[in-house]
């Protein structure tokens, strides 16, 4: 376990916009949370945290679980699960049901064929009715919403060419192969969004 926790800023500027937004969706008593992606883990104790009626199952690649860890070992809440191994593109994930999936700036670095992985693998655990909530920065008609979001991409493809901001359409085209049912896109504060989905 590191010695000390992973932390990002941007968790802790974006936390009460997406929780505000959260709390309209994620309504269901012991509804179980699959987040994806976890990294550093300051959503998955802030959110249920602020969420109590929910079980929150946190995960992500191998090597980020000992972060998570460091912070789910500080949560006081009891709805926060030990966080567990998931790499989208393997199959079976380790969580076959869940009633809602919840991400955040994570489509923009992986390779597009691992998103398309990531939402088929959303569409098969969510059951029927089940939310998916993807958070993060999108292009619409192929046209960036802001000059900060196009250093963005330029910066995340200088990184990994197979890595940067997805277009909405080409989201919204592999949910709704996924069996995923758009519902809400809600403007979010830094030229975010918040996209919600329907398990249909």
């Amino acid at each position: 376990m590191p010695d000390v926790k992973p932390y990002a800023e941007s968790s802790d500027q974006n936390r009460y916009p997406i929780l505000k937004v959260l709390g309209r969706f994620f309504t269901k008593p012991a509804g179980r949370v699959l987040e994806i992606g976890s990294g550093t883990g300051q959503h998955a104790v802030y959110f249920s945290g602020d969420l109590p009626h929910l079980i929150w199952q946190p995960s992500d690649v191998e090597v980020n679980l000992p972060g998570i860890r460091a912070w789910c070992d500080t949560a006081t809440s009891t709805n926060l699960l030990e966080p567990i191994a998931l790499d989208v593109r393997h199959r079976p994930w380790p969580i076959q049901v869940a009633d809602y999936v919840y991400s955040a700036n994570t489509a923009h670095i992986m390779s597009w064929s691992s998103v398309g992985e990531f939402i088929q693998g959303v569409g098969n655990v969510l059951v029927d009715g089940g939310l998916f909530v993807l958070y993060g920065p999108f292009n619409y008609q192929g046209t960036y919403s802001s000059e900060s979001n196009e250093r963005f991409d330029a910066w995340l493809k200088s990184r990994d060419p197979e890595s940067g901001i997805r277009d909405f359409e080409a989201i919204q085209d592999v949910a709704s192969e996924a069996g995923l049912s758009l519902v809400e896109d809600v403007a979010m504060p830094a030229n975010n969004r918040l996209l919600c989905w329907e398990k249909t």
